[in-house]
């Protein structure tokens, strides 16, 4: 269990291992649940997309025209989360 310390001004700091251990990168964000016995519970926030908000997203940014093939394989990598 790891313990953390709360400033004056109310902030926590979590140890490097911590954030490995939840996946956390600098810049990423956290989700706290509270529950009603005085707890929490932390997760770190990932992204949820739809499809609706994917299509259309190159739109006028390239001038190649991609095969239906290219297009599902980096459909598939997007969604998987690779680059």
């Amino acid at each position: 269990m790891a313990t953390l310390t709360v400033t004056s001004r109310g902030q926590v700091t979590f140890r490097k291992e911590v954030l490995q251990h939840l996946g956390i990168k600098p810049g990423e964000k956290i989700e706290l649940d509270l529950l009603p016995d005085g707890r929490g519970v932390l997760k770190a926030v990932r992204p949820s997309g739809s499809i609706s908000s994917f299509v259309g997203l190159l739109a006028g940014r390239s001038k190649k025209v991609a095969t239906i093939a290219e297009i599902s394989d980096a459909a598939a990598r997007g969604w998987a989360g690779k680059k």
